[in-house]
């Protein structure tokens, strides 16, 4: 898979996951924020929270769940990167929060009915 596939596949995921959180009552209020330090994938609110939500897209668990892979070092660039973003916007007095959207799409694209599983503060 090329490149421009794997970032356009990716972004599909995440159009998913927003989809997801809307229905689940959250407002997605940045998707693909980008500064300096890296990339969140979504931001979004509720009644409570500021979530920073880090999407993870795959064919299947069978090696590991997608929120495996946000390690200790993804974890540290997203809290870097949200401190920037909150820095960005101080109008923003949520609580914050980071959580793992998995989306699990045997066929891709041409997946019917992905998958969809959210954990909320999934690492502090």
């Amino acid at each position: 898979m090329s490149g421009g596939e794997r970032r356009l596949l990716g972004r599909w995921g995440e159009a998913l996951a927003a989809e997801q959180l809307r229905k689940m009552g959250y407002r997605v209020i940045a998707a693909g924020y980008q500064c300096r330090f890296g990339e969140i994938d979504l931001i979004a609110t509720n009644d409570k929270y500021l979530c920073f939500i880090e999407v993870k897209l795959r064919k299947d668990a069978a090696f590991a769940p997608g929120r495996a892979a946000v390690d200790r070092r993804k974890q540290e660039k997203l809290r870097t990167t949200a401190q920037w973003y909150l820095a960005e916007h101080p109008e923003q007095t949520l609580q914050p929060r980071f959580d793992v959207a998995e989306i699990y799409a045997p066929q891709g694209m041409a997946t019917q009915k992905p998958e969809f599983h959210y954990w909320e503060n999934a690492f502090w």
